[in-house]
């Protein structure tokens, strides 16, 4: 692909110019071109902080941007069930959920493909078996399926409502009700495209509601469940009530700065995905699981109540 700088662009940054110009392009796929060597001006690799003169000539390899062929990955998972329509396994924090940009092999799609033999396809050639996501540095509980008839009655299952989800989530200060319920839209935020925002007026509807579990000195632990499954959802909402995540440097910068200063770096945030509640897509059975919290997080909770 080859673009022509104007006069007009003369002093923008590269990234900016070629997210201006490049509307079918996210910040992230620009930023993968850069990190890959594959954006040349005038025949010279250049980086994202270029400032264009005008007038040059910009190509760029968007071959980059396709995905590497899905092979397996042999990844430690626990499997908590597991039949002919689908799995229920334990996602560990740190791992992606399905390749993207800037996200090429040890997935958990990559782990997926190594432990079992049939995951539905209708999710996408990236998205064998997934029906729903967590967060990177989010652990617990994930539903796959296994052929595409269950799929399709899972993720009904989900748009209706009828599959509930139940975090645990050690938040900083002490919400002013025990039980509550957060109905703020989310959509992108206005300015840092990377990030999500809660938003009055526009984004797409979005309901979380939390129980004040335990407390202690500066911090709460809660148990949330969400109605709807909007990107970070948790994260963004329990930062707009003032509550930040525990470890999440994103919606709590300004917290986190302070919990590192006295605890120390956590490399993941206090949000694990403990309970999954759902009616089985083919036998119509209820089928309820319950993950304990992971050993990094237990070690934290209990320095946080001494």
């Amino acid at each position: 692909m080859k673009l022509q700088a104007a006069v007009d662009d003369r002093g923008l940054r590269l990234d900016v110019f070629l997210a201006r110009r490049l509307e079918n392009l996210t910040r992230s796929q620009i930023q993968l071109l850069n990190r890959s060597g594959a954006i040349w001006i005038e025949g010279r690799q250049e980086k994202a902080g270029y400032k264009i003169r005008g007038g040059e000539s910009i190509e760029l390899d968007v071959r980059a941007l396709e995905p590497a062929p899905l092979r397996p990955v042999q990844l430690p998972l626990q499997i908590y069930f597991e039949d002919q329509d689908l799995a229920v396994i334990e996602k560990p924090a740190g791992i992606v959920v399905h390749p993207g940009s800037g996200t090429g092999t040890g997935t958990l799609v990559h782990g997926l493909l190594f432990h079992f033999q049939n995951l539905s396809d209708i999710g996408g050639e990236s998205r064998p078996g997934i029906v729903h996501r967590l967060d990177r540095q989010t652990s617990g509980l994930i539903i796959v399926a296994k052929n595409n008839v269950a799929h399709a009655r899972l993720s009904r299952a989900f748009q209706n409502r009828q599959i509930e989800k139940t975090y645990l989530a050690l938040v900083h200060g002490k919400p002013r009700a025990a039980v509550g319920t957060i109905e703020v839209s989310i959509g992108r935020h206005p300015t840092i495209r990377t990030k999500m925002a809660a938003l009055m007026n526009r984004g797409r509807p979005a309901h979380t509601e939390y129980r004040v579990d335990k407390e202690f000195r500066g911090f709460s632990l809660l148990e949330v469940k969400i109605k709807t499954g909007r990107t970070h959802q948790i994260r963004v909402h329990l930062s707009a009530i003032g509550h930040p995540v525990v470890g999440d440097d994103v919606y709590g910068e300004r917290h986190y700065s302070q919990f590192v200063e006295k605890y120390g770096e956590l490399k993941r945030y206090f949000l694990h995905a403990a309970e999954l509640h759902f009616t089985h897509p083919t036998h119509q059975v209820p089928l309820e699981f319950h993950s304990p919290l992971p050993e990094e997080l237990q070690k934290l909770l209990q320095r946080v109540k001494s």
